[in-house]
């Protein structure tokens, strides 16, 4: 795992999609992405949030470890299990509303990298809590990464490409924030 590669292909999501994209839709192997920028970046994400729950809730006892690995577990199952179902759904939505043929190695690559926006957020909101409220704002920014992004590596005529965008975005933002609703909620009613 090549931590500083990960860094700058983040980066260049976030500061040059366009340039960003283009490269991106050269890679040959389009299942690199779960090794190179999805697994990785859900682990440092899960990591930010268990770091920042023993800052918020203390080091002692074993009720602060408890919680800490219950955020860190809620984080990555929403985003693992988001990450798949935003791609499945990204993949059929093309093949029913846009007339795209199936592909869904392309979609898994497409959300995979789409998704830097909530993984970056999650990582700042995971150590500092406080910023909550401002990455529910910044959040949207993936709207524009989806939209660069959309025509490159999906092929998505001009003519749609701002209800693909749109749409691919909802989900992308929706389905990890579900499911970690949804896990939540067990987990509490399971306690």
């Amino acid at each position: 795992m090549n931590y500083k590669e990960l860094f700058n292909i983040a980066m260049k999501l976030i500061s040059s999609p366009v340039k960003a994209w283009e490269e991106i839709s050269m890679e040959k192997d389009r299942r690199k992405v779960f090794i190179a920028f999805v697994y990785p970046m859900i682990g440092l994400c899960g990591l930010s949030v268990f770091i920042g729950s023993l800052l918020t809730n203390g080091w002692g006892g074993p009720q602060s470890f408890q919680i800490a690995m219950t955020n860190c577990c809620a984080v990555a199952v929403a985003l693992f299990g988001g990450y798949f179902l935003a791609a499945y759904a990204i993949n059929e939505m093309g093949i029913r509303m846009f007339g795209m043929s199936a592909n869904i190695s392309l979609a898994q690559q497409f959300a995979g990298y789409a998704l830097v926006v909530p993984f970056l957020l999650q990582i700042v909101t995971g150590l500092l809590p406080d910023f909550r409220i401002i990455a529910w704002l910044l959040q949207f920014y993936i709207v524009y990464v989806v939209w660069e992004g959309a025509p490159i590596m999906m092929r998505v005529e001009e003519k749609q490409r701002l209800k693909y965008t749109l749409l691919s975005s909802l989900l992308l933002i929706l389905c990890p924030t579900v499911i970690q609703f949804v896990f939540n909620k067990l987990t509490a009613i399971l306690n």
